[in-house]
């Protein structure tokens, strides 16, 4: 009770207190901070994908300084030799305001990301977005077969048709890359299974799915039992690396990160930077109550 009281107070309290909580999630507001960061995790042999922080903006304006902004930070991650790729949220822009244009600014971010041979996730956000996510990454994919892939969400009921609609953009020489994650948006009951073992239950569905046609998977989770029940895919498939690898968020469960790799297993961390990080911080905390213990911590021991 207490972590979600904290939790859905949070965001009306000033910003230098809540970032007391983001700072050991969020690696700064600057490139010159995500840089940093996934040099460290690079030393510790894990890649990152970086994530520039915004979304839903309210105008075109906004999408094509987004869209400068990716470019830039595509360059110099590939002049600092860092090893990651790059995740962009399409409402970043413009996809709710022209998805004409959302799509010519995301082709812009891909094609530089091609000219260095690196990726581009393109994420998937609330359901309003799925079609329109969809669609965008059914655009791009021909174009670009080895540089662009998508999100999906367990939790979406619709999620297993999805994918299978996709096969036929699957091929061995380019295979179609998935993130499969929970999923953590809020969503009605009639299109989002809510209930912990369903949720876990259709995650290994869609990822033996996967697994089983040959699809590059991203396995995006902190859940140790899902953690093991992919590891034992993995075994059944006898999958290579080059068609796997397990991701997680920055700064969440850096010792089960650690003993994946330790095992062998690709892993890639989940690196967001930038100065509109208040969002993304307080949806993380109202994802996860219990994270609220953390900033309790934070504040009487980390000063």
């Amino acid at each position: 009770m207490i972590n979600k009281l904290i939790a859905s107070v949070l965001p009306y309290f000033p910003k230098k207190f809540v970032w007391i909580f983001s700072r050991s999630y969020i690696s700064g507001e600057t490139i010159e901070d995500a840089m940093r960061v996934s040099k460290d995790l690079n030393n510790k042999k894990v890649s990152v994908t970086l994530d520039v922080l915004g979304e839903f903006i309210k105008s075109l304006e906004e999408a094509e300084e987004n869209k400068r902004e990716y470019l830039h930070l595509i360059d110099v991650t590939h002049k600092s030799g860092v090893n990651g790729n790059f995740s962009v949220k399409p409402t970043s822009f413009g996809l709710l305001i022209d998805k004409n244009t959302c799509y010519e600014h995301i082709r812009e971010i891909v094609t530089r990301a091609a000219s260095y041979n690196n990726f581009i996730r393109i994420d998937m956000e609330d359901s309003p977005c799925t079609d329109l996510e969809i669609e965008l990454f059914g655009k791009l994919k021909p174009e670009f077969p080895a540089s662009v892939g998508l999100v999906v969400q367990a939790y979406l009921k619709r999620t297993l048709d999805d994918v299978k609609g996709l096969t036929y953009l699957n091929n061995e020489m380019h295979p179609l890359s998935f993130r499969l994650c929970k999923g953590i948006y809020v969503e009605p009951e009639a299109i989002a299974y809510k209930n912990y073992e369903e949720i876990n239950r259709h995650f290994l569905e869609d990822l033996d799915y996967m697994l089983s046609n040959k699809i590059h998977v991203g396995i995006a989770t902190h859940d140790k039992n899902l953690i093991d029940g992919a590891s034992r895919l993995l075994e059944k498939y006898e999958v290579p690396k080059n068609m796997y690898e397990f991701q997680m968020l920055y700064g969440v469960t850096p010792r089960l990160r650690e003993s994946i790799v330790n095992e062998g297993h690709p892993m890639r961390v989940y690196v967001p930077f930038g100065k509109k990080w208040f969002g993304y911080s307080t949806r993380r905390l109202k994802e996860n109550p219990k994270i609220a213990s953390h900033i309790i911590k934070a504040i009487f021991f980390k000063g």
